[in-house]
């Protein structure tokens, strides 16, 4: 509904500010009309009547071009009834000249305009799916608050090979942010597999590495074809956070390192042991995969990130200092912290990224409650295994 709003919005506001502007055109044919009427028939001003119909393929449709160029065509025509009649080579000439012009205005605006509604229902496809494909991540969820930022590099396609989701389970809440080697539809439609595999499993709650061994072979019978640009992975981050425990147990897959603000200072959660992007090798099993923790207590947050923040440069050269950025603010208010990058990001690039880019920041903010059954290792609805795996 939000997003009709701000269509339907933008619809009524365009027609009034070029209803104002017919009045350009209007006004030049009034104008053009007196001045060539009241100056001597040797000065022809006729010819200048063309830049109405000009000026209205630029502001309004063709219906509109084609009013505006018959007004100008009638002008023009009563010019030469009262500078020598119409029988004159030069006045029927000019009238036959903007007719012409006219008709030509009118056929190119009509054209632009089914373009135009073509790429308008595009953009509103590319929204709804964008929508579908990267579920908006709630405010809230659980004892967490979360915000997030999502720029394609194609811009018309709102959508790109970066991805994220979260998915709350009994215990706690699964998140996972990935970035797919390559651009295009190929690219969008290894985000779309690794989200599906994501959402199926991550609810069931089973152990950390038993979920990214189903997200690695889920990925790698996909991708054994590589495409045009060479081999396809993705590098991903799959952390879990658990309501109970003031910690986050994380495997990263060859991704950039998540950043944690806690106590005014920011740290790389950087693994010891990172696996290999998943897609990369063949199928895996929870054996394969390591989980480590790091501390993660109320109040702290957590930025997780796609390389296309850290890989952006500068007309210099010079790459995005995230963390360098993120330190000097002192945000925690997660929508602040991910908009604040966002204006800062595009400011650092000159206004465009030339990369797809994701950010989310994820603030644990309610105390640490229990969850009921998590002491006694009860099971997750559908038989499936605690969350410690035995």
């Amino acid at each position: 509904m939000a997003l009709q709003r701000r269509r339907f919005g933008s619809g009524r506001r365009r027609p009034l500010g070029r209803r104002s502007l017919i009045a350009v055109p209007l006004g030049l044919i009034a104008l053009v009309t007196v001045v060539d009427l009241l100056t001597p028939p040797n000065i022809h001003l006729g010819p200048l009547l063309v830049a109405a119909p000009a000026i209205t393929a630029a502001i309004g449709g063709a219906a509109l071009t084609a009013v505006i160029g018959a007004l100008a065509v009638t002008a023009q025509v009563v010019i030469g009834v009262f500078h020598g009649g119409l029988t004159t080579p030069n006045h029927q000439a000019q009238i036959a000249a903007l007719l012409l012009i006219s008709i030509l205005l009118v056929i190119f605006r009509h054209a632009q305009e089914g373009h135009e509604r073509q790429l308008s229902q595009a953009r509103l496809v590319a929204e709804v799916t964008q929508r579908v494909f990267l579920r908006p991540i709630p405010a809230s969820i659980g004892p967490l608050a979360c915000a997030s930022v999502y720029l394609a590099a194609e811009a018309e396609t709102r959508m790109g090979g970066d991805l994220y989701a979260v998915a709350r389970t009994r215990h706690g809440t699964r998140v996972m942010i990935g970035d797919v080697r390559g651009k295009g539809l190929s690219a969008i439609g290894d985000a779309a597999l690794l989200l599906g595999a994501f959402r199926a499993a991550a609810h069931r709650n089973p152990p950390l590495p038993r979920l990214v061994a189903h997200l690695q072979n889920a990925s790698y019978w996909e991708m054994t074809e590589p495409d045009a640009s060479g081999e396809r992975f993705v590098t991903a981050v799959v952390l879990d956070i658990p309501d109970d425990r003031p910690l986050i147990q994380l495997i990263n897959c060859g991704h950039p390192p998540p950043l944690l603000l806690s106590g005014g200072e920011v740290t790389a959660l950087a693994v010891a042991d990172p696996a290999l992007p998943l897609g990369m090798t063949g199928a895996l099993t929870e054996d394969d995969y390591t989980t480590e923790s790091f501390p993660y207590a109320v109040g702290d947050v957590l930025l997780l990130y796609t390389d296309g923040v850290i890989e952006t440069r500068d007309a210099d050269g010079r790459f995005y200092p995230l963390a360098e950025r993120v330190a000097s603010w002192q945000e925690t208010d997660p929508q602040r912290l991910v908009h604040r990058v966002h204006r800062d990001l595009l400011a650092h690039a000159g206004g465009s990224v030339s990369d797809d880019v994701a950010i989310l920041a994820i603030e644990r903010r309610d105390p640490l409650v229990p969850v009921p059954g998590t002491a006694h290792g009860a099971e997750e609805d559908g038989g499936s295994p605690p969350a410690d795996g035995r």
